[in-house]
């Protein structure tokens, strides 16, 4: 079969999946497998998103809670990622974690928690957005004020810059969707390449490295709080530098080939960004400085003074700082992206207020407008919070990885149950993990349970109103939205994915790889695959 018709085929079968799933394809699939890791890997992007929060790492135990921290969340990470790869396989739909979330729980409550899931899935996702739009920020104001030491940086400054930066991503996503695929992939080259030219320079210009010990052994602890659990609030920065690698399936219905292309971008994400995380923090902490001087320097970004400290040059320092941030900014694109199109899929199950206008959909961009205006306003209200609080920073990374790590723990949780229970089900997709999924499920599950417990700690003691984490209360009140909305308009309207009953058909279903047996089959066998489908829905 020649290429061009193999293209056309998957995407027929795809959109065939997704109307036995019980919905119509109304976006454009434009994305290919190395674009979709080229944009799973800049959002998950760990080296980067860890030189982004390496204070919290500097304070709360220092290089070796860092590394070590990293070795563990990477591999508990791992777990995670390939079990959020089968599910994606079996239900590639832009709603994720929440649409898997209702496939091994009994049907009275699939719909409820598939509300919650969602519910987290949508906050963790906007305010990681939020997050990475203050990074951004921090990196563009740090450089200015190490370039002119006599300016001095303002909260407000970095909010309105986080602002500036929602606006331009909101920009770019309404109108140029169909650069997204390209971006992707050259941003694959340029978030390696600086990675490489990071690593190495610092290692070579900086000639007053520090002793093994110092990276391996000697614990730093600037909390207040005692020597173990300063060691379990370095967990944050290592948690946020591997979150996010769900991203290819809120993309899945852009994706060609998705229930194969996307599971394989998601673990490949994990691993990379295992990887040079891994190299990086290592680099970083033979090169830090004086950690006390690093953690309250002026410039405000602990990564740019060990830049600065290890080249001497502002200028070269400058150069660094701004490969990172052309990948911050590319990463903001790609999260209001993912958020939008997590709210266009929430919507679609009339799951918001207003769900009819969030889950409309440009027909000549193919885009949903209102849903990427929403996810700016909320980043936006979250980028306020730093107004308010010293600690805001810190409380927005703890909602969004909280928000992450929770819809994630959902849908594990659902399989862990189901399959103590004797409700054993498999999951109908390509890729698969066999008999190992069960112990991929367990241990991911306990890893995101004890993790989202230590992200409602407080950073810093004493613990006062101005430096309280305030992360327990905004995981409460979003459970509590969820709650209370649910018993006055989404136990009425929400609809749930639909995937109570198209289990069997996905079974059996036509979207493998081709010449594999399956996808080459007729189009006979797809008509008799969909109306099955309809008999099961019905």
């Amino acid at each position: 079969m020649p290429l061009d018709e193999v293209v056309i085929h998957e995407d027929v079968q795809e959109e065939k999946v997704l109307e036995d799933l019980g919905y119509q394809q109304e976006l454009k699939r434009s994305f290919g497998l190395l674009g979709m890791i080229g944009f799973a890997f800049s959002i998950v992007s760990s080296w980067s998103a860890l030189g982004g929060v390496l204070i919290v790492g500097v304070e709360s135990g220092g290089p070796p809670v860092m590394i070590y921290s990293w070795i563990a969340v990477s591999i508990f990470g791992l777990a995670v990622g390939y079990s959020m790869a089968e599910m994606c396989s079996a239900y590639p739909i832009a709603g994720g974690q929440y649409s898997c979330g209702a496939v091994s729980v009994p049907p009275k409550i699939a719909r409820g928690m598939s509300w919650v899931t969602g519910w987290f899935m949508i906050v963790g996702l906007l305010a990681m957005g939020a997050t990475n739009n203050f990074i951004s920020a921090n990196f563009i104001l740090g450089q200015a004020n190490l370039s002119f030491p006599g300016y001095t940086i303002e909260r407000w400054h970095t909010v309105l810059l986080a602002y500036l930066i929602s606006f331009i991503s909101t920009g770019l996503n309404v109108y140029g969707p169909h650069l997204l695929d390209r971006i992707s992939r050259y941003i694959l080259i340029w978030n390696i390449l600086s990675f490489i030219i990071v690593v190495i320079t610092i290692l070579a210009t900086n000639d007053h490295k520090q002793p093994a010990s110092f990276v391996f052994s000697d614990f730093q602890n600037f909390t207040g709080f005692s020597t173990g659990f300063a060691a379990i609030l370095g967990l944050l920065q290592s948690s946020f530098g591997m979150c996010c690698y769900e991203a290819p399936a809120h993309m899945t219905e852009e994706m060609k080939n998705a229930s194969m292309e996307a599971p394989k971008a998601i673990v490949m994400s994990v691993y990379i960004g295992a990887i040079t995380g891994f190299i990086f923090l290592i680099s970083v902490c033979f090169c830090i400085g004086d950690i006390t001087s690093t953690a309250s320097s002026t410039i405000g970004v602990p990564l740019i003074q060990i830049f600065y400290d290890s080249t001497g040059s502002v200028v070269g320092t400058c150069f660094l700082s701004s490969l990172i941030v052309v990948i911050g900014l590319v990463c903001a694109n790609f999260l209001l992206a993912e958020g939008s199109r997590s709210l266009f899929a929430f919507a679609r199950d009339h799951g918001l207020p207003f769900s009819k206008l969030f889950a409309t959909v440009e027909s000549k961009r193919q885009v949903p407008i209102y849903a990427i205006l929403l996810a700016c306003a909320v980043q936006i209200a979250l980028n306020s919070i730093y107004f308010g609080t010293l600690t805001g920073f810190n409380t927005v990374i703890s909602i969004a990885t909280e928000g992450f790590y929770l819809s994630y723990a959902m849908p594990l949780l659902a399989r862990v149950i189901a399959w103590f229970c004797g409700d054993r089900k498999t999951l109908p997709g390509p890729y698969s993990l066999g008999r190992w999924g069960i112990w991929m499920n367990i241990t991911g599950l306990v890893f995101l349970v004890f993790t989202s417990i230590t992200f409602n700690f407080p950073t810093l003691a004493p613990v006062t109103a101005g430096d309280m984490n305030y992360t327990s209360a905004a995981i409460g009140i979003i459970a509590l939205i969820s709650i209370v909305t649910w018993f006055t308009t989404g136990g009425k309207n929400f609809t749930g994915p639909r995937i109570g009953g198209s289990v069997a058909v996905l079974g059996a279903r036509l979207g493998e790889i081709p010449g594999k047996g399956r996808l080459d089959e007729s189009l006979d066998d797809m008509t008799v695959a969909s109306e099955v489908g309809l008999d099961a829905r019905a």
